[in-house]
């Protein structure tokens, strides 16, 4: 019997972690990983920190050389693009022309950037930020200096404004809400995060839209007109108002979709031959008793290898804790767990110092943590999220003059 056949759609973090989880539990089929772009696959959150200030280039960012996926064994198959898929044959047909036939299939398509309907959006000089060939345009926008206009104050927009006030432009920040990233963080956060970038020189606009933006003789944008009309300079506009997964090639083939490629608790879609994972998968989620589409580094690489599990025969439920992070200026910011639906929130450290952690309970447990500056806050709410048969912080213990929660672990830790 033929050794069975891996093909995994997408060469994102997602998709590469897959082939190499694959490898490193002995899986010795054949392995095809199918990626749009020509390049290798990368890291992306560099791409709006470190590589658009120019302290990393596109060759930092791959995640292995060249040279590994063949001592892997992994076929890459670059610049070409999964155009259908015929579940009942079990191919994937490119855009080329070639097939690819799998026993098993995974698709980690990702996501796209959305780009809002407003007069003037195909101007020269209004971008998005995806993927390396986005962030080299941008970098070089950049260069030429100007004003910079953040639609949206999200992780995305937050971040390019940081990086651009670090090469000296202006920069302005038009979100919708009330609050800056207002869907991953607590108001306080939100606030502590606002006033750093208007310490930085950065002007936050909230409750505002952009309702037009205009260009000069030569179709470059110059300005954004505002809901209430005012008028905004803006040499370059940036999108950061969220994505939309990419699920068209999987419904096309009759998969459920839904937010996202629909997947069970062992992310096989509703062909039980094909997994869905990273940025475009909605899975259910036990822990906080909804379905979910989450788009960070941690989910990807984490449902890498629980997909890996599972076609190797040792299927467990995916069930990691998310975690997310940020880094603006000098603040490093790190999330543990989903904060959101949360109805009491405790402050611990310093926030005037700059180096703090708010934790989120709601009915009295926890539901994740904030950290600003505290690595260690991080991580030992992210081992007391996912212990099993350990007593959960209460958030009276935690609102308790003087609790640390380094001291609070090691208590945990104590033998009875």
């Amino acid at each position: 019997m033929a050794a069975p056949s891996v093909v995994i759609v997408g060469a994102g973090q997602a998709g590469a972690d897959t082939a190499a989880a694959l490898r490193s539990r002995g899986f010795s089929g054949r392995i095809a990983l199918v990626g749009e772009e020509e390049a290798l696959p990368y890291r992306r959150p560099p791409l709006s920190k470190g590589y658009l200030g120019g302290t990393a280039e596109a060759g930092d960012l791959e995640l292995l050389p060249l040279s590994s996926y063949g001592d892997q064994g992994i076929d890459l198959v670059l610049g070409d693009r999964a155009v259908r898929i015929d579940p009942e044959e079990r191919s994937v047909v490119l855009d080329s022309g070639s097939r690819l036939s799998y026993d098993r299939l995974v698709l980690a398509t990702g996501a796209r950037p959305r780009r809002l309907p407003v007069p003037g959006a195909g101007l020269a000089g209004v971008m998005t930020l995806r993927g390396l060939a986005d962030a080299a345009a941008l970098r070089e926008a950049l260069r030429e200096g100007g004003h910079l206009l953040v639609v949206g104050g999200g992780f995305v927009g937050l971040e390019l404004a940081a990086t651009a006030r670090k090469l000296g432009l202006d920069a302005t920040v038009v979100e919708v809400g009330p609050r800056l990233m207002a869907r991953a963080l607590s108001p306080g956060m939100s606030d502590h995060l606002r006033a750093e970038h208007v310490r930085q020189g950065v002007r936050i606009l909230l409750r505002r839209e952009v309702a037009a933006l205009h260009g000069d003789a030569s179709g470059h944008v110059r300005v954004a007109e505002l809901d209430g009309g005012e008028r905004v300079p803006a040499d370059l506009v940036v999108f950061g108002v969220g994505v939309r997964p990419n699920v068209e090639l999987a419904a096309a083939a009759g998969l459920e979709v839904g937010g996202g490629i629909l997947v069970d608790r062992w992310l096989r879609t509703s062909d039980p031959a094909i997994h869905a994972i990273g940025d475009c998968a909605r899975f259910p989620s036990a822990r906080y008793g909804r379905q979910l589409r989450l788009e960070s580094v941690q989910n990807a690489s984490d449902q890498a290898r629980c997909a890996a599990a599972a076609i190797c025969g040792d299927p467990e439920p995916y069930e990691a804790v998310p975690w997310f992070w940020t880094e603006q200026y000098a603040l490093r910011l790190q999330i543990a767990g989903i904060t959101g639906g949360h109805d009491l929130a405790v402050t611990v450290g310093d926030p005037g110092g700059g180096r703090f952690s708010v934790l989120c309970f709601r009915e009295g447990r926890l539901l994740g943590a904030e950290s600003v500056n505290r690595p260690a806050d991080h991580m030992i709410v992210r081992r007391l999220l996912s212990a099993e048969g350990v007593p959960s912080l209460s958030p009276e213990e935690a609102a308790r003059p003087g609790f640390d929660l380094k001291e609070y672990r090691s208590r945990q830790e104590q033998p009875v």
